[in-house]
């Protein structure tokens, strides 16, 4: 088979993922799995109290400990830096989780904070003494009851990444002179993050270089902010992930358990691994904010939407936490004349707040698409026919054009797969037995960005190609997707590819977030891949190569051994230009609104007598432009929808509001779904390419979760004729 015949035969192919035989053979090394002569173990001792001062550490009976090299508290740990502020201008500074400086002082800002790292040669013996440290206090007065901060919660301030708010026109006004409103207030928990993979860090110092073995998001902006803490040079620092069970952005932050491993490797001189317990993850890194929303949504008598009101507030912590974007998904649905958006947020002294899968969309949708769902209810109509109703030609906010934008049609197909037309509009409609069976639709949406990445690749003339980029990979098949992108773009099968990534000393590569990364580097492979095209039809007409010649022919037939190519570079230089061509593409993409989108359809049966909840059918259709691979683009589509059940019905952190700590620090009192809830889902998409995006794809990791919650509410109240607008949808807020 020719070159130019092979091409085209990857993408879109449900290739296996390249590292599945690894992962399930055991193979496959996590952070907490690297092994080095005199490896010690450190456990973290956390703070009891939320806010105040350390009085007194004793840690005598626990350096009596056999095993114990070290006891580290505030009073003898090595200096760090502080953390630096963070800043859109150095994107690494995002992320700094914290502005806490661990170790350094006696401060406290947050029942749960690290105030002492055990480092022993095995874990028991540091596990035994951490429980031995002794630590007073002098407890200040603490504000963690985030009902209490509500009425008084700020305006948040927006960047370019982030928008806050937004206004056109007068909503308020337009809602009062409304034919049909609906106003209503809803709620969601905080969340907490429970990868497969706790976060787990090996730290080795040899003089002033550093290794790291750490299960992180971002691997190039978390050597820089580490070789900053701990004052070397980030050429010195390598990290090193080609394995991350899963992340969800709860990894894409540096937390304390990495940056106290590394400060207790340079404390003792030796190797330390340092493994979060599952509580320790609750204690030490952050999870979702909780929010409290008031929609608000005005219509004619025939269903177009005069106003809409979304205002928000979240929580972070008075030391850093993310804001999620609450009302973003607002901005861009509906065809509303009308539209006011508000997000505040309040500090209090708990644990740093956390992006989470879809931060803003996956608890924002809840809110607005419920909403929906209960003006279609006021008005009579079929809820799937109110929002194609209101379905905007153009962005309805800023009046941009959408650079891609096929919810109708997810809608069509989704209603056809679900047969939704044989649906009774009346709540309690259906019964089969003693349960009330429902169903319920929402839309789903999540936008996009693009970063810059760069990447080498290598054409050999054993047919071997590689593809070199520091990229992330943590469950969602990431080196598996761009040697079918290479290898379609080289004309070679996809086979012959190879892929490395995950560690610091290759050609960096963005932040796995945001469902941006495929398609940044995606780009960065295309034009990578298209240089060495370059450079091979060169050869084969400097060597009289027949047409058609695949890269192994060309190069057998010039002599050559490889070809090479380059896009970026990890100078100093071309660091800042790689910013600078990320910014003019961020400045190019504000010409248009761009995002993944779907229409979700559930159906629940809801025990009329217990109130229990199941989840009995699921249909989904996705706009989410051309899929490159079908098989790891149904997995992560369909984990997010598992994800959406789990904060529908059970997932929720419980605060204690007089002291800021979590009681319910673990999986066994923190719910989530398993294999028994959850049926099968039908996952499906419309395949239309973005002509805006690299080979016309979107990100598809994040748009899945969103929508979830409220198409099970939604088809909750059509099956009980109860509206639930606080999540989870428990069993108290069913029964009679």
């Amino acid at each position: 088979m020719t070159a130019v015949e092979q091409r085209g035969k990857a993408v879109g192919a449900p290739v296996d993922r390249v590292d599945g035989v690894a992962k399930t053979t055991g193979t496959a090394q996590f952070s907490a799995e690297h092994a080095y002569p005199g490896l010690a173990y450190a456990v973290v001792v956390h703070s009891s109290i939320s806010r105040g001062q350390i009085a007194a550490i004793d840690t005598a009976e626990a350096s009596a400990i056999p095993g114990v090299l070290k006891v580290i508290t505030h009073e003898n740990a090595p200096p760090m830096k502080p953390a630096p502020k963070q800043s859109m201008v150095n994107l690494s500074t995002i992320v700094s989780a914290s502005s806490v400086n661990y170790l350094q002082t006696n401060e406290i800002h947050w029942d749960g904070q690290p105030v002492a790292v055990v480092v022993a040669q095995t874990s028991d013996a540091a596990k035994e003494a951490a429980a031995l440290v002794d630590v007073s206090y002098r407890p200040a007065e603490s504000f963690v009851d985030f009902a209490a901060g509500v009425p008084s919660a700020p305006l948040v301030k927006g960047n370019a990444f982030i928008p806050t708010g937004g206004k056109k026109g007068d909503a308020e006004a337009a809602l009062a002179a409304a034919a049909v409103k609906v106003e209503a207030r809803y709620t969601t928990p905080p969340y907490n993050h429970n990868a497969i993979e706790p976060h787990s860090t090996t730290a080795v110092w040899d003089g002033d270089r550093l290794t790291v073995h750490d299960a992180t998001q971002g691997i190039d902006w978390f050597r820089t902010h580490i070789a900053m803490r701990f004052g070397v040079p980030a050429a010195n620092v390598r990290v090193i992930a080609p394995y991350v069970g899963g992340g969800f952005g709860g990894k894409g932050f540096v937390w304390p358990g990495t940056l106290l491993a590394v400060l207790a490797a340079r404390a003792v001189g030796r190797p330390v691994r340092l493994t979060l317990t599952r509580e320790g993850v609750y204690r030490t890194v952050g999870g979702r904010t909780p929010s409290v929303q008031q929609v608000a949504l005005g219509s004619t008598v025939d269903g177009k939407l005069t106003a809409l009101v979304h205002k928000s507030v979240a929580r972070v912590g008075r030391t850093g936490g993310q804001s999620e974007p609450i009302t973003s998904q607002s901005r861009h649905l509906y065809a509303a004349e009308n539209m006011l958006l508000e997000q505040r947020a309040v500090e209090q002294d708990i644990l740093p707040t956390s992006s989470m899968r879809a931060p803003g969309e996956s608890i924002g949708s809840f809110a607005l698409e419920s909403a929906v769902d209960e003006l279609a209810v006021s008005l009579g109509m079929d809820p799937i026919e109110l929002r194609m109703l209101n379905e905007p030609e153009r962005d309805p906010l800023e009046g941009k054009p959408f650079a891609h934008r096929m919810l109708r049609e997810a809608y069509a197909e989704g209603a056809r797969r679900f047969g939704w037309s044989a649906r009774s509009p009346e709540p309690r409609s259906t019964k089969d037995g003693r349960w009330l069976v429902g169903t319920g639709v929402a839309s789903a949406f999540h936008p996009l960005m693009l970063f810059s990445a760069n990447v080498t690749v290598r054409v050999s003339a054993d047919g071997s190609v590689l593809v070199r980029c520091a990229m992330q990979e943590m469950g969602m098949g990431s080196a598996t997707v761009q040697a079918q992108i290479a290898a379609d773009a080289l004309g070679v099968p996809v086979e012959s590819v190879r892929v490395e990534y995950g560690d610091s000393a290759l050609p960096a590569a963005p932040l796995a977030g945001g469902s941006l990364q495929t398609a940044s580097v995606a780009a960065s492979v295309l034009e990578v891949c298209a240089k060495a095209r370059a450079s091979l039809e060169s050869l084969a007409k400097k060597a009289g190569a027949a047409t058609g010649s695949s890269p192994q022919e060309v190069l057998a037939k010039a002599g050559v051994p490889f070809v090479e190519a380059a896009v970026g570079s990890d100078t100093r230089f071309g660091k800042v230009a790689g910013q600078l061509k990320m910014m003019r593409r961020l400045l190019r993409d504000r010409r248009y609104v761009r995002a993944a989108t779907g229409a979700h359809f559930c159906e629940v049966r809801v025990d009329q007598d217990t109130g229990e909840t199941r989840v009995s059918r699921w249909t989904s259709v996705f706009d989410v432009g051309r899929v490159i691979n079908p098989k790891t683009a149904g997995s992560q589509l369909r984990g997010g929808i598992i994800m959406g059940i789990g904060m529908a019905l059970a997932e929720e952190t419980l605060f204690d509001p007089r002291t800021g700590r979590i009681m319910n620090a673990g999986l066994g009192e923190y719910h989530v779904p398993v294999h028994a809830d959850i049926p099968p889902i039908d996952v499906s998409w419309i395949g239309d390419p973005d002509p805006t995006m690299p080979l016309g794809l979107l990100g598809v990791g994040e748009v899945g979760i969103t929508g979830v919650a409220a198409a099970v509410a939604n088809a909750v109240f059509h099956a009980t004729g109860k509206r639930v607008r606080d999540l989870p949808i428990t069993l108290d807020k069913l029964v009679p």
